[in-house]
């Protein structure tokens, strides 16, 4: 049966919603694919509930394709497994936490590690099982602060996300190897460009790890790649540091002088001064000659706040995506704290720190980090932790030691790429699928284990892999639209044809109503505007808006024997006699 707009839930809207920022969030609720529930979270209308089932569908043929099987467990999971793994507490603000009338604790999901391994182990016990992949398709949930762009940041969200059971290392590569070409299949299927790009596994933990981006000036995620081929995220970008220098060539090297340096707070202040005290011959003194020690606060469990100091080159901006993904292990804590900027109440608790003159070999006991770039040898100008004082010449493994080293500085264009394949070039995406070899952390936490072919117990080996479904219909629409509208990709429209009658004589829609029985016959979903008391320019608009690839106008052209038929995405028009134009639309949808 076609979808007839006379009786079809829906309901298009001629003005953009209020708190719309991005075209997917404008466009979806405009053409009545969404509607709005409350802060993140959204209902799916039929025309849009069409569009998820069809992303869905392409996921699990090619999820099927390479032997994985759909299971679907609960949104609503005790708290047990996920504190063995610790990510009760691990996940910090993040997690929906719940209790039921008798007080147990529960969480909404946001991911289903800890469920999966413990299906696997009810059910499987000997390597003669594996390897397993197993996948759902669920509602996931993350307490977002700040919810925004329509589906793109939300709190309740759908994904896939399939796990492999291998007895060995060598399994976990090969089923990351086959779920990575499935991704890729999933993605050209749905016409979705993606970059793939190496990552950092974060809360998930694991080893190797990839993303797969969707290239996007609106895009949260920021990746790098070199014209070699090197592409990463930024926070999987590893400085290329300078050589240090050895024992004899630090010992030639001129001891650090203090001088006075009047309000000289900032870097660029700093600069001016030290050319005025300072000047040297070659070069005049640049920002990248300075140390810039910054005090900052990791936010852990708990909301405790603990202040660590970075130092950086006083050209560098600090990255504070970068910093959150390894500092938890500098600072010794379990997960991965928030990090900020340390504000007064935090500074006011080491008074040792002289704002604007902090350096290193400072009183106040903090943990010092710094960033790659500062090695042996390496000579600065900072902060002599003095006011108005800074130090000139203070050379990094003689002078100061340091208690880590931490990727915390902004990556820009033209560094250089860690493999040395040339100059780097920042973009922006939108994060579509990551992909993780985890190993054996939660297998081990939850004793999942397997008699192996001597007859041993080991310990199963472990991947996650997940793909945003509701984040794949945004980013198509994203993609896939022009001023006036949607121009959905055919793989994943609501219906392949939109008909459209025009005109108030009965023959029109009775034409009409037998091509759209034509198309069906043909295979074809068909999209039928057969409302009689709506003008034709509010049936055009709600084409263009609506974006289903092909339209076919039966209006005037009628009394010449032919139909309009137009390709929503080229704009490109031709008129096709009606008494053959259901075989010819056919061919034209599955040509394309």
């Amino acid at each position: 049966m076609p979808l007839r707009m006379s009786t079809l839930f829906l309901r298009t809207l001629r003005d953009d919603p209020a708190d719309a920022e991005v075209a997917s969030h404008r466009l979806l609720v405009r053409a009545g694919y969404i509607r709005r529930s409350g802060p993140g979270a959204y209902t799916w209308l039929p025309l849009g509930l069409r569009v998820k089932n069809r992303v869905e569908q392409i996921v699990r043929e090619e999820m099927d394709a390479i032997g994985g099987q759909e299971v679907q467990f609960p949104a609503l999971l005790p708290k047990e497994p996920y504190e063995a793994t610790g990510r009760w507490e691990e996940y910090g603000d993040a997690l929906f936490r719940v209790q039921d009338r008798k007080g147990a604790d529960f969480l909404l999901a946001p991911t289903h590690e800890e469920m999966f391994t413990l299906l696997v182990k009810d059910h499987y016990s000997s390597y003669k099982d594996l390897p397993a992949y197993l996948y759902q398709i669920q509602t996931k949930f993350r307490d977002e602060a700040r919810p925004r762009a329509g589906l793109l940041r939300v709190r309740e969200f759908i994904m896939k996300d399939s796990y492999s059971f291998t007895v060995d290392d060598a399994g976990l590569d090969q089923a990351y190897a086959d779920h990575r070409g499935a991704y890729l299949r999933i993605f050209d299927r749905l016409g979705l460009d993606v970059v793939p790009v190496q990552a950092q596994a974060g809360a998930m933990g694991g080893s190797r790890s990839e993303e797969f981006l969707h290239p996007s000036p609106i895009g949260e995620d920021t990746f790098v790649e070199s014209d070699a081929g090197f592409r990463a995220n930024v926070e999987a970008v590893t400085t290329v540091a300078p050589a240090p220098l050895d024992e004899a060539a630090l010992a030639g090297l001129p001891p650090a002088q203090v001088r006075d340096t009047p309000d000289s707070t900032t870097i660029a202040t700093l600069v001016d001064v030290s050319n005025q005290l300072m000047p040297r011959e070659g070069r005049a003194w640049e920002a990248a000659d300075t140390l810039k020690c910054v005090v900052l606060t990791g936010v852990l469990d708990g909301n405790e706040r603990r202040q660590f100091i970075v130092a950086v080159p006083g050209d560098r901006d600090v990255d504070l995506k970068r910093l959150e993904a390894g500092i938890g292990g500098l600072l010794e804590v379990a997960g991965e704290p928030g990090v900020e900027q340390a504000t007064e109440a935090d500074l006011a608790r080491h008074p040792s720190l002289v704002k604007g003159y902090i350096g290193p070999n400072n009183e106040s006991g903090l943990p010092f980090f710094v960033d790659p770039r500062i090695v042996t040898g390496t000579a600065w100008i900072t902060g002599a932790n003095a006011p108005q004082q800074h130090v000139f010449g203070l050379v990094a493994g003689r002078d100061f030691q340091w208690d880590g080293v931490i990727e915390a500085t902004e990556v820009r264009d033209g560094d250089p790429a860690p493999d040395g394949s040339g100059p780097l070039h920042t973009r922006r995406g939108i994060e579509m699928g990551h992909i993780f070899q985890l190993g054996r952390k939660y297998a081990e936490a939850l004793d999942l284990k397997v008699l192996d072919q001597n007859g041993k117990q080991v310990v199963v080996t472990m991947g996650s892999y997940g793909i945003g479904v509701t984040r794949a219909v945004a980013a198509l629409a994203e993609s896939h639209h022009d001023e006036k509208g949607l121009a959905w990709p055919r793989a994943i429209a609501p219906a392949d044809v939109h008909v459209v009658a025009t005109g108030k004589g009965e023959e029109i829609f009775a034409a009409a109503e037998q091509l759209v029985g034509d198309l069906e016959a043909q295979g074809l979903t068909v999209l039928y505007d057969d409302r009689k008391k709506v003008s034709a320019g509010v049936k055009f608009s709600d084409v263009e808006l609506i974006g289903i690839p092909t339209s076919v106008v039966v209006g005037r052209g009628l009394a010449d024997g032919v139909v309009e038929v137009k390709d929503r995405a080229t704009g490109e028009a031709q008129s096709v006699e009606v008494s053959g134009a259901a075989a010819v639309i056919a061919g034209l949808v599955r040509s394309a």
